[in-house]
């Protein structure tokens, strides 16, 4: 994903439309902060920056823009409750280093983030974006490294706080999200910037996001029992200086699915943001543990580049190292096309290191089935310090993420050879 732009101008504008209330209390029983509130006059509708702490009654709301919970601010959200996004690129929830997001979903009512149109789609509504005070890679010492978000670039993230609290998000669904302004600028499902390990982030389903899924921008945050459905582009994605554990990961696209992306992969992982950080400290290292990746794109063709189809099914490069265990790969339909790599460790702005256990099901690749060189029979135009792969195939059949978890979602998960 390109990071994200937004014009400070269109913001103040959009929120110069609604009036907000301030109290302590109001009639339909919302909690609200000393300051102004985020929650309109009519009672639903979601929008401004949040400094005191409010909660929420469980209910139907409207995001009818951006809102940002700043330094200081807590927004709590009930189980049960849905909010509805407005259409549009400035439809997104962002938590400033300092606030904090509570939605407290359970598996009988799950908090649910998704798009107001009626006829939903990908990339409806923008996303949710976390900004924590977690170490991020950067020129500098481990722990001085602050980088500005691109979605909002007057809001900062990194630091030197690996116990950073940004909230929990608990059995959370995000539909839609992803919303694009430029082909470079889009938001993802669940984006993680500097996000600190003190964050409580588990049981989350991101169906149908335009861009990934879900992004790690660094930090430390653990995140476990994540499924995610037919996102437009990587499925997994790691940045940054990303140094935590994803525990228990579903990610599939299904049968018939055509992205409209290049190179859409199940986990993309790089060392430093853009591979432009050779020398940075802070380089990604992270864990995957319980992972199952289900291929059924189609579309596209794999001697142009593999273009609205599965590129490789694991990509870490430019610095990163990914230990990556318990790992199934496969797919469920004869129509899919084949992946280019199963995991591919080289780029031209450097390679990765990667540790994989993994186990193949009913999936082919189309070229060769590791690579850890870019051009095997040309060293002479290898990177240096080109990738390595260590990999191991278990003599007992991975199983991969254990789906009985995801239950609360009501998905319906394809049976696997």
């Amino acid at each position: 994903m390109k990071r994200l732009f937004l014009s400070m101008m269109a913001m103040a504008a959009i929120t110069t439309t609604l009036t907000l209330t301030s109290c302590s209390s109001d009639d339909d029983g919302n909690d609200t902060p000393d300051g102004a509130s985020i929650l309109a006059a009519d009672g639903k509708t979601l929008m401004g920056n949040l400094t005191g702490k409010q909660t929420l009654e469980e209910g139907e709301y409207i995001l009818g823009g951006t809102v940002i919970i700043e330094n200081g601010g807590e927004l709590t959200i009930p189980a049960g409750t849905t909010i509805k996004a407005a259409k549009g690129f400035s439809s997104y929830i962002l938590v400033a280093q300092g606030g904090k997001l509570y939605a407290n979903g359970t598996s009988s009512q799950p908090v649910t983030f998704t798009s107001g149109e009626a006829t939903k789609k990908a990339g409806d509504w923008g996303g949710i974006i976390l900004n924590g005070k977690a170490p991020i890679s950067g020129a500098g010492a481990e722990g001085t490294n602050t980088a500005n978000a691109e979605i909002n670039n007057a809001y900062k993230y990194g630091g030197s706080d690996r116990a950073d609290n940004s909230g929990a998000l608990t059995y959370v669904n995000i539909l839609y999200a992803g919303a694009r302004n430029t082909a470079d600028i889009e938001h993802n499902g669940l984006t993680l910037n500097g996000v600190g390990n003190g964050t409580k982030i588990q049981n989350v389903y991101v169906l149908e996001s335009a861009d990934d899924a879900i992004e790690f921008f660094g930090g430390t945050v653990n995140v476990t029992n994540l499924l995610a459905v037919n996102p437009d582009d990587d499925m997994f994605d790691f940045t940054q200086g990303y140094k935590g554990t994803l525990s228990n990961c579903y990610g599939i696209w299904e049968d018939g699915y055509t992205s409209t992306e290049e190179d859409p992969r199940g986990v993309e992982a790089d060392g430093n943001l853009d591979g432009n950080g050779v020398d940075h400290v802070g380089q990604s290292d992270f864990i995957i543990d319980g992972m199952t990746i289900v291929n059924n794109t189609v579309g596209g063709n794999t001697t142009t580049g593999q273009k609205n189809a599965m590129d490789d099914v694991i990509k870490v490069r430019r610095g990163a190292t990914a230990t990556i265990k318990n790992t199934l790969v496969a797919s469920t339909s004869a129509d899919a096309l084949k992946a280019k790599d199963l995991v591919d460790a080289t780029d031209s702005k450097g390679g990765g290191t990667v540790t994989i256990n993994i186990t193949v099901s009913s999936f082919s690749c189309d070229r060769d089935k590791v690579v850890d060189y870019v051009d095997k029979t040309n060293p002479d135009k290898n990177v240096a310090g080109q990738g390595t792969i260590t990999l191991t195939e278990p003599s007992a059949a991975n199983a991969g993420a254990n789906t009985s978890v995801f239950a609360w979602t009501n998905y319906s998960f394809p049976t696997l050879n």
